[in-house]
């Protein structure tokens, strides 16, 4: 392999990071959809917090892995937030319909709980909507 190749999957590597599984990528759209705005609310915590313990209902430490998955939201780049989660849905196409769609509520949820809807927020919550849209078009053209 040629080095700028090399390089070029590194620097994929590390600045893309995929998820293991569709509920830490969840995970993340909730942590996304609470910082966007560039405000972290208590209420958009505690909802998180509520939705997570849903997502994963045989963890027994759920405020320490909210804790681990904002660090980690918080590391990325946020210039490169709207690519990373268009890249990382792709890999969950065997993902129903029905189920993405939920996560769509969820972040709505995420979003009033604070009793606020800024630009940022509604502008996330229409990428979501559209890419849970342009999946959906993809699997029923197959």
């Amino acid at each position: 392999m040629k080095p700028f190749l090399i390089i070029f999957e590194l620097y994929l590597t590390n600045t893309m990071k995929t998820h293991q599984s569709f509920a830490d990528f969840v995970t993340f759209l909730y942590m996304h959809i609470a910082h966007v705005d560039g405000h972290f609310h208590d209420n958009e915590k505690d909802a998180i917090i509520d939705k997570m313990s849903k997502l994963y209902p045989n963890e027994e430490n759920i405020f320490e892995r909210f804790e681990k998955a904002k660090a980690e939201y918080e590391k990325m780049d946020p210039a490169k937030m709207n690519e990373f989660i268009k890249e990382n849905y792709k890999q969950f196409g065997s993902v129903k319909f029905a189920q993405k769609y939920k996560v769509y509520t969820d972040l709505y949820d995420i979003v009033h709980s604070d009793g606020v809807v800024d630009a940022a927020e509604e502008s996330a919550l229409k990428l979501l909507k559209e890419v849970i849209d342009i999946n959906a078009q993809v699997a029923h053209s197959k």
